[in-house]
């Protein structure tokens, strides 16, 4: 599988590609729900461990695949609240590829302009992950080419709930009144405050439900559903999302 320092020396969209899109109603914010590691692993007899880092080496390439399209803001759902529920080993296996990976990556994307955000409750993950995405971000919080946004330790549910509890601390220390809490109040709140919400929505390997992924943000998204596995997403992929989201005429209830 190609390395994003190898793409970065070629062009990952031919002048044919782009043609098929309007660069003028491009997504700002597209999010991703990177599914389908483990049945790609499965399918090929590799350890699940095997389809994690395929996972994440194509992750590179589509950072780059979303900058050459002039994506401005890239969600990817990296680790939810649920996935706890997995094996001990695995999330043990899930919490080391990420270390490694921001380790490893961190010049990359700051050379190239990606800067690095998360979302989500990390108070629950390893110490060590937690001092590598500070480090992260504050080697890349100069990158103006994108915004690369970690979901980690996320849940949709579980944002509203501590956006919840900020909303009575403010109004009990009398930040805020009761009644200026309006639907822009919450959001302000949330997480994602700094970003618009995502216009697009992909989630890869067929699954056709939200997974309580930006529950909140999502409501007005355009949804696109392809069935390639995770480790498999091209950036040819990517393009076939862009194109149906541009096909489509947004409506927002009228």
């Amino acid at each position: 599988m190609a390395d994003l320092s190898l793409a970065l020396e070629g062009t990952i969209y031919s002048k044919e590609d782009l043609s098929l899109i309007d660069p003028i109603f491009m997504p700002c914010h597209v999010a991703i729900t990177m599914d389908g590691n483990r049945r790609w692993a499965k399918k090929r007899k590799k350890s699940i461990g095997f389809g994690y880092r395929q996972g994440a080496e194509q992750l590179e390439i589509i950072v780059r695949a979303s900058v050459e399209l002039g994506i401005k803001a890239l969600t990817v759902y990296a680790f939810s609240t649920e996935n706890w529920k997995r094996a001990k080993q695995e999330v043990e296996m899930l919490m080391n590829l990420l270390e490694m990976y921001l380790s490893n990556k961190r010049e990359v994307l700051r050379r190239e302009g990606v800067c690095v955000h998360t979302i989500g409750d990390l108070s629950r993950l390893p110490i060590n992950l937690q001092k590598q995405l500070a480090e992260i971000n504050h080697v890349t919080q100069n990158g103006d080419q994108i915004d690369l946004i970690l979901a980690l330790n996320y849940g949709g549910r579980d944002e509203l709930r501590r956006a919840i509890l900020k909303i009575c601390e403010a109004v009990q220390k009398e930040q805020l009144q009761w009644s200026e809490i309006t639907e822009q109040t919450i959001s302000s709140y949330l997480d994602t405050a700094r970003w618009p919400d995502p216009e697009l929505l992909i989630r890869s390997s067929g699954e056709r439900r939200v997974s309580n992924f930006l529950i909140w943000q999502s409501s007005y998204s355009e949804i696109v559903v392809l069935d390639t596995l995770w480790p498999d997403f091209s950036p040819k992929d990517l393009l076939q999302a862009v194109v149906k989201y541009q096909w489509r005429q947004r409506r927002f209830g009228g």
